[in-house]
């Protein structure tokens, strides 16, 4: 028989049981909702495939593209500056993205750890979401970390082009990869693959070559990012974004599509006049060998093409990028690009919105203005001017590489990786990268020996004069998009050696090293006897996009005049620290040798490595160099061409024996 237990409690008591038992039963209904059944079996609503990752990539994302609202779709689309992603905000408005501009930083000099930490607060705020979608930080990398205290900054890709070496270019892209991830960051936006034909362009630099078969080859630098993909017998598929395993890889982007360097007279954002022969034949190619090697993104640029923006393009992004290219990765906006379809920016907000998500950019990056955007966005797929297939095909493209590249899997970053950062095998890497990129354009007058290279070793200790603004300073010859967009002057803006360091370090001991930074025609004259040769190191100072752009294309002052003086009286090898080409043609009589060291970055050591010959001149130019701008534009297999130097030159030597 059985027994029967009577339990007698207070109505109060009572119903704090039954509540106590209701949220029990509730959160067992939550968590079991939340975990995959076991094996990856197809269970109904409440089994999320898209978080098992045995699933195949596609039911992944179909699985999460039909939960979600259009609110969270838009919010996907959606990148907004660091400086407003909280992790309140990136919650309650479903950001999909985040980004660093030039020079947002959490801190003045800030150690990876805080960049860890600041990347996983957003990452918090977006994974308590609903969905628990991870958001996706972008920053620039365009010549290494370049935010970053104490990264290493590689030679800009002007200079690059001119080593002829892809298989280097993919070294420093897995370099740059694992100093982005040690600050947290899984997306750069690089590598700038324009081919500038003019370089009155600010951005020239950037570049690395008018010609688009040296660029084709130099996108390399994304295998470097990525990893390299697989061939299609393993796995393989050309067109769908790829990122390596792990979290050594970042996802790349390629930009700006396209035609950018093509503008006339080289202004920045401006329009480029060409037949769609000119177009796909110049400015294309390089597009077709980062879909090929797996890019995960392309960014649109701010230029036009024959009058139409390119934020505006649909033939362009949709039926030509997305289509006939078949790229599966995702198109970012530039910079607030789509306020400057219309004229004067941000005229017809509504307007441009429907320009350019129709045209087919996925992710906007709107660093500011990001809720009137949303909420424009939903007016217009509410009243039906955007279909919602627009929408769904920008969040599938953006879905697909967050899964590709393990942001699902791995959201969070960590600080394992934070010794990569500046460290000793990048530096070494940067200054094999300037050695490959100088070029040597003249060495020796007429009828003289070759002054190149440099004796270390001078009779009775032997004195060295140094002139110049460039030689001493670090921000000069890094160039733009370092620590701050503009880049800076001075020596004190992150770790790095400079030139003048660099001849310090290689003259043999008792050798005296005078450094004058502008020495006077007075100066020269009464010590000229003194010294054995100078080395004088005049450029330009940093800048970035339209503040870059210059019809004039001079050597700034005090350059010139540290020439003549200099040069006028003492044998001397003047290095050009340059974005471009510049007007040097009347100094050619007075000097006895010219180096083109382009923006060589942080290890200025690598300069003096090549100018006392502990190894030989290699580069070649990767554009023309002009005579006057009056020639401009001008390249390599035009009717006209009448160079100083021409594409492809380049003087050779042979590492010295001492």
């Amino acid at each position: 028989m059985g027994v029967r237990v009577v339990v007698t409690m207070t109505t109060a008591a009572a119903a704090a049981c039954c509540l106590l038992l209701l949220q029990l039963f509730v959160g067992c209904v939550a968590v079991a909702a939340a975990l995959p059944t076991k094996g990856g079996g197809a269970g109904g609503d409440d089994y999320l495939r898209y978080k098992d990752p045995k699933q195949p990539l596609n039911r992944r994302i179909d699985d999460l593209l039909r939960r979600m609202t259009l609110a969270e779709k838009i919010g996907q689309m959606s990148q907004i500056e660091r400086e407003n992603a909280t992790a309140d905000v990136v919650n309650k408005y479903l950001i999909g993205s985040v980004l660093s501009g030039g020079g947002s930083v959490p801190a003045k000099n800030a150690p990876p750890e805080a960049w860890v930490k600041m990347v996983n607060g957003m990452q918090s705020g977006a994974l308590s979401t609903r969905l628990g979608i991870p958001i996706i930080y972008g920053i620039d990398a365009v010549h290494g970390h370049g935010n970053v205290y104490k990264a290493t900054i590689f030679p800009h890709n002007i200079g690059l082009g001119c080593t002829r070496d892809p298989e280097l270019a993919q070294r420093i892209g897995a370099a740059v990869a694992l100093e982005v991830r040690a600050t947290g960051i899984p997306y750069v936006f690089a590598p700038c693959v324009a081919v500038c034909r003019d370089p009155r362009w600010g951005r020239c630099y950037e570049s690395f070559s008018e010609h688009p078969g040296v660029v084709r080859n130099m996108t390399s630098i994304i295998s470097g990012f990525q990893g390299e993909i697989p061939a299609p017998a393993s796995g393989g598929r050309p067109g769908a974004p790829y990122v390596a395993g792990g979290q050594r890889n970042v996802a790349a982007c390629s930009k700006h599509y396209v035609g950018d360097g093509g503008t006339t007279k080289g202004v920045n954002e401006g329009n480029t006049v060409a037949s769609f022969h000119e177009l796909m034949a110049v400015h294309m190619p390089p597009y077709y060998n980062a879909v090929i090697r797996g890019v995960s993104t392309v960014m649109v640029s701010f230029s036009s093409w024959n009058g139409v923006k390119m934020h505006a393009n649909h033939f362009l992004v949709t039926d030509h990028l997305k289509n006939r290219l078949r790229f599966r990765g995702f198109i970012i906006s530039d910079w607030q690009g789509l306020d400057r379809i219309t004229t004067p920016d941000h005229a017809d907000y509504l307007l441009s919105i429907k320009l350019g998500i129709l045209a087919g950019v996925d992710m906007v990056m709107i660093p500011y203005t990001y809720t009137e955007f949303i909420d424009d966005l939903t007016l217009l797929v509410q009243n039906g001017t955007i279909p919602m297939s627009r929408i769904d095909d920008a969040v599938r493209r953006i879905l697909r590489v967050k899964f590709t590249m393990g942001l699902f899997d791995n959201p969070y970053a960590d600080t394992s990786l934070v010794g990569e950062l500046g460290k000793q095998e990048h530096r070494d890497l940067a200054r094999e990268a300037v050695r490959k990129s100088l070029v040597l354009l003249k060495n020796g007058k007429p009828g003289a020996k070759p002054l190149l290279p440099l004796p270390k070793k001078l009779s009775y200790g032997g004195r060295v004069l140094v002139a110049g603004s460039h030689a001493d300073d670090l921000g000069s010859q890094c160039g733009g998009w370092t620590i701050t967009w503009q880049g800076l002057t001075g020596n004190n803006l992150t770790a790095g050696t400079t030139i003048l360091d660099g001849i310090r370090r290689a003259v043999a001991p008792g050798t005296d090293v005078v450094y004058s930074e502008n020495p006077d025609a007075g100066f020269v004259q009464k010590n000229k006897a003194r010294f054995d040769y100078a080395v004088v190191v005049v450029g330009e100072p940093p800048y970035a996009e339209t503040f870059g752009d210059n019809l004039n294309l001079t050597i700034p002052a005090p350059g010139p005049d540290i020439i003549r003086n200099v040069c006028g009286s003492i044998k001397c090898v003047v290095v050009l620290v340059s974005g471009r080409p510049l007007v040097v043609e009347p100094f050619m009589d007075i000097i006895d040798a010219l180096v083109a060291a382009w923006l060589p970055g942080t290890e200025g050591q690598g300069v003096s490595d090549v100018l006392f010959g502990d190894y030989g001149f290699t580069g070649k130019l990767s554009r023309t160099w002009f005579r006057s701008v009056d020639q401009l534009p001008m390249n390599v297999g035009d009717a006209h061409y009448d160079p100083l130097f021409p594409f492809g030159f380049g003087l050779q030597t042979q590492p010295s024996t001492y």
